[in-house]
């Protein structure tokens, strides 16, 4: 008797933390759906509640940095875009954001630093590191010696 109690109580467990895992994906997914819809309040509840049900969620903190960039809201969307560079240093498309942040800073030092960074981690955004070096080039600093 007690063997079925502990297999009926191990059953229950995994088929309840199966459909959280599930929960959490079904957020972000609907997320995704409304972020492409351009409905960008309802997204940002789903992003927020599927990193309630999984922390460590990056995707779900870059839209929320994309969001808040939409909505020019540059303290939330450095907060995310540090949670993300925080839970994966090598995401592009933070890492992206972070030197379009630091250009708009006239920040010359740091975007050449994070370019440089950017350079020895880029796959799929290679070709942006170019744009963000054009742009640098206007705020290199000028050796008036």
């Amino acid at each position: 008797m007690r063997k079925i109690n502990k297999l009926t109580v191990a059953i229950f467990m995994l088929l309840n933390f199966e459909s959280y895992s599930l929960a959490e994906n079904n957020f972000f997914e609907k997320g995704k759906n409304k972020y492409d819809e351009q409905k960008y309040e309802e997204s940002k509840f789903l992003f927020q509640r599927s990193i309630v049900f999984n922390p460590k969620d990056q995707n779900s903190y870059l839209y929320l940095a994309k969001i808040y960039n939409f909505e020019e809201n540059k303290k939330e969307e450095q907060k995310y875009i540090d949670t993300v560079l925080l839970l994966d240093p090598k995401n592009e498309e933070a890492n992206y954001m972070l030197m379009e942040i630091e250009l708009k800073r006239s920040n010359y030092s740091k975007v050449k630093e994070l370019a440089d960074y950017f350079s020895k981690i880029c796959n799929q955004l290679c070709d942006k590191k170019n744009s963000i070096l054009e742009s640098l080039k206007s705020l290199e600093p000028k050796n008036e010696s």
